[in-house]
């Protein structure tokens, strides 16, 4: 009951997230239509509207502006409450301002034209102005919503994720239950090819268990009597019988799920350079215009009202945040739209914003920095027995594995095939569970497992078991061959790094980041695949449920922390790192857990994406120093300053052309964005 009250609450929060992007969508095309007509029909460019009097066109253009401003743009004047409220100023309240005092004096040029033409002033509008600042940052604002819904999709895919059945066995008969009415002590039957629906332990079988969707390690791992079994992971080969130790919340799937929502719900969102000026920028912007409007209307030449009036509007319009919202949105979209060029998809702004300012990259090692599938990297030859080549002994374990559905009897076919082996059919093939395999091939018999396989049928292993100790000491996985109950040699496996693993560690550090591997692996064989990569810093032995306490530690440490991963059990740490960073090429979990996915898998992504974060931030910073320059130096020169020198006043009619052009220098320098080089 309370999993489906919890999914009930679920499915209520995303239709309410769903309803506020349609709303700010509606407001958005409605608000761009009507945006475009009022300037078309300012400038004069609609046919036959120059046919009407000046009268009757301003007040069309008003009656077109209203929903703009105030049903469009109604959000913003939350930022006028804010600052009666908390006397405290942001964006909006900016936004607010200047938005209003435009569409305010331009309704009373509409109506009162008179008022103006009486001392000379060329009555002129300014709906355009308004219109066009309020639906550029209401476009920022529907990027953002359309960011923060994806936030919960994550938890969804492991909710998925779980078995749906159990068949438990109660008074001697076999019985299918909802995986929600499985009690601890339950006894359950798993037959080969379905998923474990709880955690236990079993206690009767023998299989082998793909625990890659907990663990991310692709070799599967033989279970027996008294091991542990994982939920939601699939047991391959045997019937397993064992009893349920963990239900409900406490399965480690539900452990997971916790540790994603404990860590969306705790990264704090990035406070962006602008929004943190415009709290000091807004109040003094405010005061200029009042100080303005005062200075004229008292020592100002008649009519003073009217100069008080025009030059407080010019100071509130050319202050008007129309560059200073762009800035950031303009070299964000057009950074994210080189991302998704080049295989990157960045999620939101500050996840962008944020990754120039990294200084610790955490690898997860499998399906990451590896391929994530073994393959056969080593084989050796008993001196004497009755294999006399590596081609002999990889053709006869590959004949014995040819219909193993097991993924190192694969891997020994693949690598037997490449190198143009032709394979016989095994005569007999049986799969002993946790051990290996028993073959006849070319009526010799055939065993390939494990120590504990040779051991139990007496095969004289001599140096082949010190062969073994180093090989697991390189971080291979090493199997046994023995033919006619006689050694023949040892198959290893790898989980090979890719290809440009090394080089991406390499340039990482060029850039000045601290490297690092997590992986669950055993400290020997971390080292080996660290050395192997380049990275000094290896972080082993890490249960799946523990990676994100991990990641917590670097940031205690005061270390902005990518983490790049992409198996399920790497989502929590994901998403407890500063910038998630998910392999296209893993699960969905993992890409929803991320800020920033690798479309294509290819580890120059996390290198390109750095270089592109670095650069779009520096482009920020330009537009954002470029738009309070022309405010700092336009500001007093609306307010009037230079009048009493020389006689120049700025009209609003300026004051608007200027805030076009600083807004026209801002997105043309975002746009250099689109020329830059990646490699």
């Amino acid at each position: 009951m309370d999993r489906k009250s919890k999914l009930t609450l679920e499915e209520r929060k995303e239709l309410i997230e769903k309803e506020i992007q349609k709303k700010l969508l509606q407001k958005l095309v409605v608000g761009a239509f009507l945006a475009i007509i009022i300037m078309l029909s300012s400038m004069n460019l609609i046919p036959g509207l120059s046919l009407l009097s000046i009268k009757i066109r301003y007040i069309i253009i008003f009656i077109l502006a209203c929903p703009v401003q105030i049903w469009v743009g109604s959000q913003f004047y939350n930022g006028l409450v804010v600052v009666f409220k908390y006397r405290t100023a942001d964006m909006n309240t900016l936004v607010a301002v200047g938005t209003l005092s435009a569409f305010i004096y331009s309704t009373f040029v509409t109506f009162f034209p008179d008022f103006f033409i009486k001392f000379g002033i060329e009555p002129h509008i300014y709906f355009d102005t308004a219109a066009v600042i309020i639906v550029l940052i209401l476009l920022g604002r529907f990027f953002e919503a359309k960011s923060k819904s994806r936030a919960s999709s994550a938890i969804k895919k492991l909710l998925k994720l779980r078995a749906l059945k159990a068949i438990v066995i109660r008074d001697g008969k076999e019985e299918e239950i909802d995986v929600d009415d499985v009690a601890v002590g339950d006894i359950i039957l798993v037959k080969p090819g379905e998923k474990i629906p709880v955690d236990g332990a079993i206690i009767e079988g023998d299989s082998a268990v793909n625990e890659s969707m907990a663990t991310g390690e692709s070799i599967p791992v033989d279970k027996k009597s008294g091991d542990e079994v994982i939920g939601s992971t699939i047991n391959l080969t045997g019937f397993l019988k064992f009893r349920a130790t963990r239900v409900g919340k406490d399965t480690f799937l539900s452990q997971i799920i916790r540790l994603v929502e404990e860590a969306q719900a705790s990264k704090a969102p990035i406070q962006r350079l602008a929004d943190r000026v415009a709290s000091y920028f807004v109040p003094v912007v405010i005061l200029i215009a009042l100080v303005t409007f005062t200075v004229w209307l008292i020592w100002g030449p008649k009519p003073s009202i009217t100069f008080a009036l025009v030059n407080f509007v010019s100071v509130l319009i050319i202050a008007c945040p129309c560059a200073l919202g762009l800035a950031t949105p303009t070299a964000i979209i057009v950074g994210t739209g080189r991302g998704a060029e080049n295989g990157i998809l960045i999620k939101d702004a500050p996840s962008l914003e944020l990754a120039h300012r990294l200084n610790i990259i955490v690898f997860d090692k499998t399906g990451t920095l590896t391929r994530g599938e073994p393959e056969v990297s080593e084989i050796i030859v008993k001196k004497g027995s009755l294999i006399n080549t590596s081609e002999q002994l990889l053709y006869i374990a590959a004949s014995s594995e040819l219909y193993s559905e097991h993924p190192l009897g694969k891997a020994i076919v693949k690598k037997a095939r490449d190198s143009g082996l032709k394979l016989k059919e095994p005569q007999e093939f049986i799969s002993i569970a946790g051990k290996g395999i028993r073959a006849k091939v070319d009526d010799r018999e055939i065993l390939k497992g494990n120590l504990k396989l040779m051991m139990e049928n007496k095969v004289p292993l001599g140096n082949l078991e010190k062969e073994e100790q180093k090989l697991s000491e390189m971080g291979l996985t090493p199997v046994f061959v023995s033919v006619d109950n006689k050694p023949a040699g040892i198959i290893a496996f790898a989980d090979a790094l890719k290809n440009n693993a090394k080089d991406v560690v390499l340039r990482l550090k060029k850039l000045g980041l601290e490297v690092a591997m997590l992986t669950g692996d055993s400290r020997n064989t971390a080292l080996a695949i660290g050395r192997r990569a380049g990275i000094d810093k290896v972080i082993s032995e890490v249960l799946p449920g523990k990676k994100s306490e991990e990641i917590k530690k670097l940031q205690k440490e005061k270390k902005i922390v990518a983490m790049v991963g992409d198996g399920i059990n790497d989502a929590p740490a994901l998403a407890q790192s500063d910038i998630g960073i998910a392999i296209g090429t893993g699960t969905d979990v993992a890409m929803e857990s991320s800020q920033i996915t690798l479309i294509k898998g290819d580890l120059y992504g996390v290198l390109k994406a750095i270089i592109l974060s670095r650069n779009t931030v520096r482009i920020i910073r330009q537009n954002l120093f470029w738009a309070f320059f022309y405010n700092i130096i336009l500001i007093p020169v609306a307010a009037g300053v230079l009048y009493p020198f020389f006689g120049i006043l700025v009209s609003p009619i300026f004051a608007a052309a200027a805030m076009t052009f600083s807004s026209i220098s801002v997105v043309s320098n975002s746009l250099r964005l689109r020329r830059l080089s990646l490699k």
